[in-house]
C-alpha cells in the first residue's frame, strides 16, 4: 500500500505540508482518463471535442457533492457527533452517491448546451467503465474498501488500511466473525478479499466490451448507455457478497446491492426497448429524449 505518494512543501500556499495522496491522485487520472475517452467519443459523433471538459467538470463537482452527501446520510450518527469533521472530511465517498450527483449535474451541462441526452449518455458509457477501474486503483493503494477475511491465496493484509484489517476492527465496525484458524495463522492482520481489484478487473471486461460494442451496427442512441448501467449494476451486485459492509438492511443483501438491482433493471428494460426502436444513433445530431 502507498496511501501517501508525497507532502507539499511547507512554503506552499494553504496547504504547505498536506500529503497528496494515492487516492486522490487517481482520482485525477480516472477523471483525466475519462475525458480523454470521453473527448475521442464526442469527436466521432462530430460535436467539439473540447465539450468533453464541461462534462467532466459538471461530474466532479456534482460527483464529489453526491458521494459525499450519500455517506454523510447513511453516516447521519457520525453527523451528529462531530458535523465538522464529517462534512470537511478528506474521506467518506461513496460511489453510488457520486454517480447520482454526477448524473444531475452532467444532464443539466448537456440540457444547456442543446445536446442529445441519449447520444451523449452513449459517449459516456466507456468513459465511466475505465474511470471507476483507475479509481478503484486508487481504494486498493491506501486499503480502502476491502472485503471479508478470507485465508485463500487471493488474500491480502492491509495493516495501515483505512481502516487496518484487523480482528478487532472487523469485528467491531462490521459484524463479521473472523475465524479464530485465521487468527492462529496469521495473527491480529488477516487477509481480506481484494475486492479493489475485483472491481478493477470486472470494470476493465466492461470497458473493453463497451469500447468494442460502440462501433457495431446502428443501436438506438442511448441503447449503449443502458448496456453499462446493467452490466455496472451486476459487477457490483456480485462484490458485494466478498465486502466487509455494515449496511446489510435488507437482510443478506446491502444497500447497494438494492441499488445495483434497480441499475440492472433499468439497464435491460432500456436496452430491450431501444432495440426495437428504429430510430438509429445519430451521432450528435437530435435524437430520442432530446430537450
Amino acid at each position: 500500500m502507498f496511501p501517501n505518494l508525497f507532502r507539499l512543501p511547507g512554503w506552499f500556499p494553504l496547504i504547505g505540508g498536506e500529503a497528496v495522496t494515492s487516492f486522490g491522485a487517481m482520482m485525477a487520472l480516472a477523471f483525466l482518463s475519462s475525458g480523454l475517452i470521453l473527448r475521442s467519443e464526442i469527436g466521432r459523433k462530430g460535436q467539439d471535442p473540447e465539450l468533453s471538459w464541461d462534462i467532466v467538470l459538471a461530474a466532479i463537482l456534482g460527483g464529489i457533492l453526491g458521494a459525499k452527501l450519500y455517506y454523510i446520510l447513511l453516516n447521519f450518527p457520525h453527523l451528529l457527533q462531530d458535523p465538522v469533521a464529517a462534512i470537511l472530511s478528506r474521506s467518506g465517498l461513496v460511489w453510488y452517491g457520486g454517480f447520482i450527483g454526477g448524473l444531475f449535474a452532467v444532464v443539466w451541462v448537456i440540457r444547456r448546451k442543446g445536446l442529445s441526452i441519449p447520444s451523449m449518455a452513449d459517449a459516456t458509457a466507456p468513459a465511466l467503465a475505465l474511470g471507476y477501474a483507475v479509481g478503484r486503483i486508487g481504494c486498493f493503494l491506501v486499503g480502502d474498501d476491502w472485503g471479508r477475511p478470507t485465508g485463500s491465496w487471493v488474500g491480502i493484509r492491509f495493516p495501515h488500511g483505512a481502516p487496518p484489517t484487523r480482528v478487532a476492527i472487523i469485528e467491531r465496525e462490521f459484524g463479521i466473525h473472523v475465524d479464530p484458524e485465521l487468527i492462529a495463522r496469521f495473527g491480529d492482520v488477516v487477509p481480506v478479499h481484494p475486492t479493489q481489484l475485483y472491481e478493477v478487473g470486472l470494470s476493465l471486461v466492461i470497458f473493453a466490451l463497451l469500447w468494442t460494442l460502440r462501433k457495431r451496427g446502428r443501436p438506438a442512441a442511448g441503447r449503449l448507455f443502458m448496456v453499462w448501467l446493467a452490466l455496472a449494476g451486476a459487477e457490483r451486485f456480485l462484490v458485494e457478497f466478498f465486502r466487509a459492509k455494515d449496511d446489510r438492511f435488507f437482510g443478506a443483501l446491502t444497500l447497494a446491492q438494492m441499488i445495483s438491482l434497480v441499475l440492472i433493471s433499468v439497464g435491460i428494460g432500456g436496452a430491450l426497448r431501444l432495440r426495437q426502436s428504429r430510430v438509429p444513433s445519430s451521432d450528435g445530431l437530435p435524437s430520442l429524449g432530446e430537450p
